[in-house]
């Protein structure tokens, strides 16, 4: 080996052992790695950087881990004169091989511990020069960590994902499962291999809503790397200030679009559109421009499960299950142009069509509901206009109970503050209009996810701003107090001041838990401490009701 290349290769391999000595302790510590994980170092960079004003006063960098274009993250050390003797030939044929013999040999030992190496691993050299750049790279495989893997997978798709619940996978394996399904040397990348498992643990997790929304991101964000790190750089190149943006190549850099790679971007575009609206159109639009016309057709009438038109006496409508939306025109604005509009809503509801859905209205009216916390969406503003014909109320309880889905949202805002559960809109409408639909309103809050949405805790205000404060309305106050956060505000217009609302709340709190009177005391009094006050200041018989409800409080 010649002198120069010798010498480069030692300071390179030199600086590389010196790294993966301490990047194998830290893996050492590491207290919980998942079995579906084979290792977890997968790439090696050397390169030689030219300097700025004489491309021999350099530096040679080091990645250990594949870098961001607007990273860096190198190791940087120093190379003697020997760098400017270094030929092309020389590079390629003798110290990139040499390299490479190094790496493989540590890569295929268990002198750094089993998990330290991935069954894969990509060795890059590039070296710049003046006027030109040398880069090569090799690809290594470890067919016995890759099998293992394969086994350690399907192991754990029958132990952790097929059993029904309480069986379910630990956090970690949830992310790197996730990752697994769109690796093409242990997964087949179809719709028809993945879409069954992503259901059935999403449909596993459904009680658990922080876990499931942990698994929904693991999974979208693994299905975006596939797309923008797999599919489209093959047809597009990276735009934009921060490669946000993609441009079709000519027809002679891309080449023909493989048919089942096509039809998973597809599908992984639906997937991502669940958390992600914007992301989903955007796919569909280039896939739109590869000539897809599936593509084409999911952005203008969706899946074509459902009639995509539809027009009515007084009404027309849209919908599109694909990109979650449905637009309504009122014709007319009267009472049965809202009862047909209702009558379409709950007959798509009922066949399937995602109750996440976002409303596109077009309607001369303006009604919204007197709670100031919600969202002054056009899916709010409908129900708000259905809701001023009385007659509708009964149609409106039928979509309500069709949409009611716990751990489910509607697309009609960005998630946050204002999201709400499919039929809220009709539900707290009915309950402010009329008493006939307590009971309604009564099995929303048993039903609604208290620690994910917010906007119920407005809603016993608005209750009595509507109804008063009444004893016979006492279980369903109860009932809306006990479905708001448990962080909620104490309701300011709520006042016990009679020794029959007070029985009343007794007897409505007997029943329930010692953590559940404590909220709906607290949110009633403020405190227990202030409920105190209240029982002293007050004269009998009212003083013994706030006694009784001290009680209650053990």
């Amino acid at each position: 080996m010649n002198q120069a290349v010798e010498a480069f290769l030692h300071d390179v391999w030199k600086e590389v052992t010196v790294i993966y000595s301490k990047e194998s302790q830290r893996i050492h510590e590491l207290k919980k790695q998942s079995r579906l994980q084979a290792g977890i170092k997968d790439y090696l960079r050397v390169a030689w950087r030219k300097g700025k004003l004489n491309w021999a006063n350099g530096a040679i960098h080091i990645d250990i881990y594949e870098p961001f274009s607007w990273s860096d993250s190198s190791y940087k050390i120093s190379a003697g004169p020997y760098i400017s003797e270094l030929t092309d030939k020389q590079l390629t044929e003798e110290f990139f091989p040499a390299l490479c013999q190094l790496v493989e040999n540590l890569f295929r030992s268990d002198e750094l511990g089993p998990r330290f190496f991935d069954y894969r691993f990509e060795v890059v050299f590039e070296f710049e020069r003046k006027q030109s750049v040398i880069s090569l790279q090799r690809q290594l495989l470890h067919e016995p960590k890759l099998a293992e893997l394969q086994k350690s997978l399907e192991h754990f798709i029958q132990t952790k994902i097929v059993p029904d619940p309480p069986v379910l996978p630990d956090e970690t394996d949830m992310f790197f499962f996730a990752y697994l399904l769109i690796n093409p040397d242990v997964m087949k990348q179809t719709e028809e291999e993945i879409a069954p498992l992503i259901r059935r643990l999403s449909d596993k997790l459904h009680q658990n809503p922080k876990r499931k929304a942990e698994w929904i991101g693991h999974y979208t964000s693994a299905f975006k790397n596939w797309a923008e790190e797999s599919f489209l750089p093959q047809h597009f190149d990276r735009a934009g200030d921060f490669g946000h943006d993609w441009t079709v190549k000519e027809q002679s850099e891309r080449g023909n679009v493989d048919t089942e790679e096509m039809n998973f971007f597809l599908y992984v575009a639906s997937q991502i559109g669940g958390t992600q609206p914007d992301t989903r159109q955007k796919y569909l639009e280039l896939a739109a421009q590869l000539g897809s016309k599936r593509a084409v057709d999911y952005l203008k009438v969706g899946s074509g499960k459902f009639a995509s038109k539809y027009r009515g006496e007084l009404v027309e409508c849209s919908n599109n299950d694909v990109m979650q939306a449905i637009e309504i025109k009122i014709v007319s604005e009267e009472e049965k142009a809202y009862e047909e509009a209702l009558d379409y809503l709950i007959h798509l509801l009922r066949d399937g069509f995602p109750k996440e859905y976002k409303l596109k209205l077009k309607s001369s009216q303006k009604h919204l509901l007197p709670m100031k916390q919600l969202a002054k969406s056009k899916l709010h503003q409908f129900f708000a206009n259905a809701l001023t014909y009385p007659s509708l109320f009964p149609k409106l309880a039928e979509y309500a109970d069709t949409a009611m889905e716990e751990f489910a949202w509607y697309g009609d805002v960005e998630p946050g503050e204002k999201s709400v559960m499919p039929g809220t809109y009709a539900v707290f409408g009915l309950g402010l209009y009329s008493e006939s639909y307590f009971p309604l309103v009564r099995r929303y809050m048993e039903l609604v996810d208290s620690e994910h949405q917010l906007v119920q805790d407005s809603y016993a205000e608005a209750f009595v701003e509507a109804h008063g404060l009444k004893v016979e309305h006492m279980p369903t106050l109860v009932s809306i107090l006990l479905g708001g956060n448990e962080e909620g505000k104490r309701v300011k217009n709520i006042t016990i001041d009679s020794p029959e609302l007070a029985d009343a709340l007794v007897q409505a709190l007997n029943d329930k838990d010692s953590y559940e009177r404590e909220l709906v005391l607290y949110r009633i009094f403020g405190s227990p401490d202030k409920l105190a006050k209240a029982a002293k200041q007050a004269q009998p018989p009212l003083k013994e009701g706030l006694a009784q409800l001290q009680a209650l409080l053990g």
